[in-house]
C-alpha cells in the first residue's frame, strides 16, 4: 500500500507547476501557525493580561470570519489580483502597528481595533489555494491527492509554526517571536503572486448571482453544517489536551499531545491521498466521522499518559482525511460562479466552530474536567456524521 501511495505522489509531483504550488502553499500559509500565538504572547507581555491578549486574537479571528464570505464574493466577481494587492499591504501594516504598540503608546481598545483591521484584511491565501487546486485538476483522483496534500500542509504549519514561536521565545522574547510572525505575514502575498497559482484562478463575470450566493445550494449547506460541527469538535479537543495536562501536573504535556495529534493527522492525510478508495466520498466521510468520534470518546476513559499519546495519534489519523473530503465536496457542489466564496464560507465555519469549541471546552475543563470535554467533542463528531447521512453520492465528478 505504501509503495503504491509513494508512486502516486511521485507521479503527482511530476506534473507541471505542482512542486512550486505545494512549496508556495507551505510558505504562504505560515502566518496561520505563527501570527495568532505570537500576537497572544506579545500582547500578554505588553499588557500583563491574558484576558486582553485573548480578546485581541479573538477580535482578529472574528473579523476574519465575518469578512471572509464577502472577500470570496469579490474574488469570484473581479478576480484575485486587486484584493491580493490591498490585503498584502494592509494586513502586514496592521500587524506592524500591533508590534509597535508600546512605542506608539496604543491603548487596549486601539490594539483591539488594529487587530480587527488585520483580521478583516487577512490575505485569503488558504482559500485561493483550495480554489486553485479545484481549477488545476479536473480529474477526481488528482484532485483528491491535491486536497490531501493541502490538509497535510495545514497540519505541518500548525505544528512547525508554534514550535518556531516556542524556540524564539526560548532564545529571545515575545517581541522577537511576533517579529518573525510579522515577517511571514509580509511575504505571504508576494510568495503567492510569484508562484503559478494566479494562472489557475478564474472568475465568472456572469450577472446571474443570487444574493445568498452558495448558500442557495442545499448540499453545500449540509457540508457547512458538517464543517461547523466537526470544527466545534476539534476546538473542544484542543482544550481537552491542555486540560488533561493540567490535571496530571505536567503542563508541557499539552503541547506534546497536540503535536502528536497533528502528526497523526498529517500521516492519515498522506496515506489517504495516496490511496484509491472505491467507496463514494460521501460515504467515506460518514465512516471517518464515526471513527473520529469513537477515537475521541475512548480518550475520556484514559488516565495513562502513554496510552493517551497513542489515542491522540489515532484520533488525528482521521482529521486530515475528513478535511480533504470536505474540500472535495465543496469543490464538487459549488457552481463555478461561487467557487471562491464557497470555500470562504467553509473558512467561516471552521473559525467559528473552533472558537466556540475552545470557549465551551475552557468552561467544561474548569467545572467538569478533561474527560467531559473529550466526551462532548466525541458527541459533536458523531453529530457531524449524522449530518453526513443526508449527502448522497453524485454520479460523476
Amino acid at each position: 500500500m505504501l509503495k503504491v501511495a509513494a508512486a502516486r505522489y511521485a507521479a503527482f509531483f511530476r506534473q507541471p507547476d505542482v512542486t512550486r504550488l505545494v512549496a508556495m502553499a507551505l510558505i504562504a500559509r505560515m502566518p496561520l501557525g505563527t501570527v495568532n500565538l505570537a500576537m497572544l504572547l506579545h500582547v500578554r507581555a505588553l499588557t500583563g493580561s491574558y484576558a486582553v491578549a485573548g480578546a485581541t486574537v479573538g477580535a482578529c479571528l472574528a473579523a476574519a470570519a465575518i469578512t471572509a464570505p464577502f472577500v470570496g464574493r469579490f474574488i469570484d466577481r473581479n478576480g484575485a489580483r486587486k484584493l491580493l494587492l490591498v490585503t498584502g499591504i494592509v494586513y502586514p501594516a496592521a500587524l506592524l502597528v500591533v508590534w509597535l504598540a508600546r512605542p506608539l503608546a496604543l491603548s487596549t481598545h486601539e490594539i483591539w481595533a488594529v487587530a480587527a483591521l488585520a483580521g478583516a484584511f487577512a490575505p485569503p491565501v488558504a482559500v485561493l489555494t483550495r480554489t486553485m487546486w479545484r481549477n488545476r485538476f479536473a480529474d477526481a483522483r488528482q484532485r483528491n491527492i491535491a486536497f490531501a496534500l493541502d490538509a497535510v500542509t495545514v497540519e505541518f504549519v500548525f505544528t512547525a509554526g508554534p514550535s518556531l514561536i516556542a524556540l524564539l521565545l526560548a532564545i529571545g522574547s515575545p517581541e522577537v517571536a511576533f517579529g518573525a510572525a510579522f515577517a511571514f505575514a509580509a511575504i505571504a502575498v508576494p510568495v503567492f503572486a510569484a508562484s503559478p497559482a494566479l494562472r489557475y484562478l478564474q472568475h465568472d463575470q456572469t450577472p446571474q448571482r443570487h444574493l445568498l450566493g452558495p448558500l442557495t445550494e442545499g448540499k453545500l449547506l449540509v457540508v457547512y453544517a458538517i464543517t461547523l460541527t466537526t470544527a466545534f469538535s476539534l476546538g473542544l479537543l484542543e482544550v481537552a489536551y491542555p486540560g488533561f495536562a493540567t490535571q496530571s501536573g505536567h503542563m508541557p504535556l499539552a503541547g506534546i499531545l497536540i503535536a502528536i495529534n497533528s502528526i497523526g493527522s498529517a500521516a492519515g492525510g498522506l496515506l489517504y491521498g495516496g490511496m484509491h478508495v472505491a467507496l463514494p466520498v460521501e460515504r467515506q466521510l460518514r465512516r471517518l466521522l464515526v471513527m473520529l468520534a469513537l477515537s475521541v470518546a475512548v480518550q475520556a476513559a484514559i488516565s495513562s499518559v502513554s496510552l493517551l499519546m497513542v489515542a491522540a495519534f489515532f484520533a488525528g489519523f482521521c482529521i486530515a482525511p475528513t478535511v480533504t473530503i470536505v474540500s472535495l465536496l465543496v469543490s464538487t457542489y459549488a457552481p463555478q460562479r461561487y467557487a471562491t466564496e464557497a470555500f470562504t464560507w467553509s473558512t467561516t465555519c471552521i473559525v467559528s466552530g473552533i472558537g466556540a469549541g475552545n470557549a465551551l471546552g475552557g468552561l467544561l475543563v474548569e467545572t467538569h474536567g478533561a474527560s467531559k470535554v473529550f466526551l462532548v467533542s466525541a458527541a459533536a463528531a458523531l453529530a457531524a456524521s449524522i449530518f453526513a447521512l443526508v449527502l448522497r453520492p453524485v454520479a460523476a465528478r
